[in-house]
């Protein structure tokens, strides 16, 4: 199954072919003096803008924690079925144009609806004060970065950057993706969004663009069975720790009209970005010797994505594929954490992959009147393939629910293209011991820049 599906994404990658490559705040330095006089004329220094999306779904399955786990849970939840209203992502950025080839730009998000937080007085408690979360959402400073531009092909941003691996890292807004939610394979098993504080080149000559950071290493402690790598971008402390370095790079192609050719990649030691590894003698063996002192946990990850926008057909594919070095030993020393530590003490899996297509036609482009008011009605499918633990090594035991195909299927409108209403139907195809997972998610959405 594993191969069908895979030969599967791979066809469509090799035959799809979208549109633009954006990227919300980059700008060159001016021609010249006069040239920037008028520029600055037609255009505000000071850029606001950004993307939310509001959520409903009913999921025809259960949401029990123990349904994967639990192998005789599995008929017990399988007639339940729950519904949940979201706020996955608001966002607002703000960007400012300093001059002379200087600019700064930034994001706050606002997950789940944020995070709230109160103390309250309980009468039946003996008055006493009581502190209590309100919201259980995520407030995260997404991007800060300032940037130095010399020319078109060439500029240094320092700060806190996305991270331009994958397609949904790079295109993550709303309205570039035809699903409610973020295309679920990148989703589940790399960060995303993926922001790290680092240095960026990046610049454009004709039809190619590249970029390439430099970024701390992921941390090994926080790696899981479901979502691979993901846990590791971020910090749960203060800062974030940088023992090991790594690299990451994206080039992008829009040689052919409508049609973006994206490949991209990272890679990082992750091992030695742990407080506990530097300061710990609980996992020395009886010898005296380390026996982690050779372990790197070396994640790297390959992605090509594309997205085609033209002749009333938008198409948009990824294929990404990682490797984790010394899986085994990770999940070892992770085990023997405390448990009060962040890391969630997991079998690992040595290997992961997401592959996914999604195509839609603006059926409102055969009605001259509505094509005329740029109304767009988009009917769309989607597939995608992806499993966490496609590999494992030796020892490690491999959940296969954490394997999957999903196919969906829906409409997007569009009364402008800053907006976007969504409606899908998507079924997750699990393996054979365990039970589909249908759903119904209906959402409306927002993303642009307002300059003044």
């Amino acid at each position: 199954m594993k191969e069908k599906a895979l030969l599967f994404s791979l066809l469509f990658a090799a035959f799809g072919t979208h549109g633009f490559a954006t990227n919300r705040y980059e700008t060159t330095s001016d021609d010249s003096k006069d040239q920037k006089e008028v520029n600055e004329k037609k255009r505000s220094r000071f850029t606001v803008g950004g993307y939310g999306e509001a959520v409903y779904s009913r999921n025809f399955y259960s949401d029990n924690y123990m349904r994967y786990l639990d192998e005789s849970k599995v008929n017990a939840h399988s007639n339940e079925k729950h519904g949940r209203f979201d706020l996955p992502h608001v966002v607002i950025f703000l960007g400012y144009d300093f001059g002379k080839g200087w600019s700064m730009g930034s994001e706050i998000e606002f997950e789940h609806g944020g995070t709230e937080s109160a103390i309250e007085i309980e009468e039946e408690e003996g008055g006493e004060y009581e502190s209590e979360i309100e919201r259980g959402g995520e407030v995260a400073l997404e991007q800060f970065w300032i940037q130095k531009s010399f020319c078109p092909e060439f500029n240094i941003r320092l700060g806190h950057i996305i991270v331009p691996v994958g397609g949904t890292n790079m295109h993550h807004t709303p309205t570039e993706f035809f699903g409610v939610y973020r295309p679920e394979g990148e989703n589940t098993i790399m960060p995303c969004t993926w922001h790290e504080t680092g240095l960026s080149i990046w610049g454009q000559a004709g039809d190619w663009r590249y970029e390439a950071m430099i970024l701390p290493g992921l941390d090994s402690d926080r790696f899981s069975r479901k979502n691979w790598i993901q846990g590791g971008a971020g910090s749960p402390y203060e800062f974030k720790i940088g023992n090991a370095v790594a690299g990451a790079f994206r080039v992008d192609n829009f040689s052919v009209k409508g049609l973006r050719l994206s490949v991209s990649g990272y890679i990082g030691n992750s091992f030695s970005n742990s407080l506990r590894g530097a300061t710990s003698e609980s996992n020395n063996s009886s010898s005296g010797n380390n026996r982690y002192q050779d372990v790197k946990g070396t994640v790297a990850i390959g992605a090509f994505d594309f997205a085609y926008n033209d002749h009333n057909w938008i198409v948009r594919g990824n294929f990404d594929y990682g490797h984790l070095s010394d899986a085994a030993m990770i999940f070892r020393f992770n085990s023997g954490m405390t448990s009060t530590s962040p890391s969630p003490k997991q079998a690992i899996g040595s290997d992961a992959i997401a592959a996914g297509i999604e195509a839609g036609y603006n059926i409102f482009s055969q009605f001259d009147k509505l094509h005329e008011k740029g109304h767009k009605l988009y009917i769309f499918g989607r597939y995608d393939y992806y499993d966490s633990m496609y590999k494992t090594e030796t020892n490690i035991q491999k959940y296969e629910w954490c394997g999957r195909q999903r196919i969906a299927a829906g409409l997007n409108y569009y009364p402008m293209k800053e907006i976007v209403i969504k409606g899908e139907y998507s079924i997750g195809l699990m393996r054979s011991f365990y039970k589909n997972e249908p759903s119904i998610s209906l959402g409306v959405a927002y993303a642009g820049l307002f300059t003044r």
